[in-house]
């Protein structure tokens, strides 16, 4: 299909993210190419991505290409591309677990997998990091379902479950589930845990920073001394972990932690990059988690665990995200041994997006490669 003819897809809603769905057979295959196209589609490089559809906020500005895998241990291969909102950026440095909730129905509407009669289960292999993960979702009579009684926070409403368990997600962006090779670091004077168990985070405390941690995102947004102490910090971070100059680029996130107010384990706030999250991403939420775990971890002496210790539950600006995180604390660095979380996904709209008209940049496309970074772009 031509972009002239228009481009088949689908919009969903994952977890509290919303994005476009494409089956890879239907974009072009040089990335270069693919990601032009994209962008155009989504709007990118307005505030209001008002000439396509994207919505105007990097939660809703992402982007799955699933195909079937050609690897022996997945049956899907899934590509979350971040693109940015006022700026025409695109990033695959990143997972994204709230747009990997629609994957496995996706796939299974558009016939990649066959579904069960009751529910489906499939792996999934997130290609931005090499990790599969295990997908189960309600499919009665051969077909995805959407309706249920899940409720998640950040999400009007409820859902059908989307069971989603982790494996191999330590280092998914830097190598190692400590990327700077110590559980603690000082950086600009402040105590942080960098930590990447399925996406790169710096936990510091709120209150190291001078805030309670339990300011709304508009207060946050607001406090422009705070934004540049935040981007200061998970530059410098950045250089630490491994992954070079960071400051146009959506990782690591930062994570301020305090005392839970909601009866959960801990209190949080988090920024992508710098612009403060509505919620947490799952992929963060369990990174954080990590942390919070790991002996010594910065944040661990004000989490109150009110149940099996690897059930953490996350308070964020919207409610709570509770994920499951075993460690092998014995083992030298500690070792992953799982990971899950529960979400939903809900299918929006599915047929044919026109994008406007589009071109290579010149550089761009004698390089044939595709513009990484984003300065505006979201979590997972």
């Amino acid at each position: 299909m031509t972009a002239a003819a228009g481009i088949r897809c689908m919009l969903m809603r994952g977890g509290t993210s919303k994005g476009l769905f494409f089956l890879a057979s239907d974009l072009p295959g040089s990335p270069a190419d693919r990601d032009a196209l994209l962008l155009a589609i989504m709007g990118s490089g307005h505030p209001l991505q008002v000439d396509g559809v994207g919505g105007g906020h990097p939660l809703a500005s992402k982007v799955a290409v699933v195909s079937q895998s050609a690897s022996d241990d997945a049956d899907i291969d899934y590509l979350f591309l971040q693109l940015g909102v006022e700026r025409a950026t695109i990033t695959d440095r990143q997972n994204c677990g709230n747009i990997l909730a629609g994957v496995g129905p996706f796939a299974a509407e558009r016939g990649l997998i066959a579904a069960g009669n009751e529910s489906t289960t499939t792996r999934i292999r997130m290609v931005n990091s090499g990790a599969v993960v295990t997908a189960t979702f309600a499919t009665p009579h051969g077909v995805p379902a959407y309706a249920g009684e899940t409720a998640i926070a950040g999400v009007p409403g409820t859902g059908a479950p989307v069971l989603l368990r982790f494996a191999g997600t330590a280092g998914s962006a830097t190598g190692s589930l400590l990327p700077t090779g110590r559980v603690r670091d000082l950086i600009d004077g402040v105590e942080v845990t960098c930590v990447d168990n399925g996406m790169p985070v710096v936990v510091a405390r709120a209150a190291d920073l001078g805030i309670s941690g339990s300011e709304s995102p508009g207060a946050l947004a607001s406090d422009d001394e705070l934004t540049a102490r935040v981007q200061s910090l998970r530059i410098a971070a950045g250089k630490l972990m491994g992954l070079g100059e960071v400051s146009s680029l959506s990782v690591p996130k930062t994570t301020l932690v305090s005392a839970p107010r909601d009866g959960g384990t801990i209190c949080t706030r988090t920024f992508i990059p710098v612009q403060p999250h509505t919620a947490i991403g799952v992929l963060g939420a369990v990174s954080v988690a990590t942390a919070l775990l790991l002996p010594d971890g910065v944040g661990a002496e004000l989490a109150e665990f009110g149940g099996p210790g690897h059930l953490v539950d996350v308070e964020h600006p919207t409610g709570h995200l509770t994920v499951d995180v075993e460690l092998d604390t014995s083992a030298d660095p500690p070792a992953v041994l799982s990971a899950g979380v529960v979400r939903t996904a809900r299918k929006l709209v599915d047929g044919i997006v026109y994008p406007a008209a589009y071109r290579l940049p010149p550089a761009r496309r004698a390089a044939n490669q595709r513009p990484i970074g984003a300065a505006d772009a979201s979590p997972s």
